[in-house]
């Protein structure tokens, strides 16, 4: 999924629990749980040569903008003090992503890192239809605004 569901998804969950005990493993279980369901994502196509690593890069960067911007408007901009808990749970909602980069983006993959990869696929199903892939996602993020 794209990086703006599954840290809306983290900072949505931190909203509603109290201690970070409760939230930051249901925000990494519901990463796994959100890739289980078919989707299109920037890395989409990498393994097929559909898209270069560079132009991957380039919409993951886009993409954690957008994730900022949408994580500052919904949660922070009323607010006077930094809501830690809130960027807790968005950057927990993607740490799974993060330790999956070196290999995606550099054809890197720390020896560490294989076994936890290897379970975050078994997880994954890309799409290469936007439509497809894109709905179950904007349907998410506007579940999570209007429940907000």
């Amino acid at each position: 999924m794209l990086s703006i569901s599954h840290a809306l998804t983290g900072a949505f969950i931190a909203s509603k629990l109290p201690h970070p005990a409760l939230y930051i493993p249901l925000t990494l279980a519901t990463h796994y749980l959100e890739d289980w369901i078919p989707h299109w994502d920037v890395a989409t196509g990498l393994n097929n040569g559909m898209r270069t690593r560079i132009a991957a890069f380039l919409l993951e960067l886009l993409d954690l903008a957008a994730t900022i911007v949408l994580i500052y408007f919904l949660w922070q901009a009323d607010q006077t003090k930094i809501q830690y808990h809130i960027w807790t749970g968005a950057f927990t909602g993607l740490v799974p992503d993060f330790l999956e980069a070196p290999r995606n983006f550099l054809k890197w993959e720390p020896c560490f890192l294989k076994q936890i990869n290897e379970f975050h696929s078994w997880f994954h199903h890309s799409v290469v239809n936007k439509v497809v892939g894109l709905t179950p996602q904007i349907i998410a993020v506007g579940l999570i605004w209007l429940l907000k």
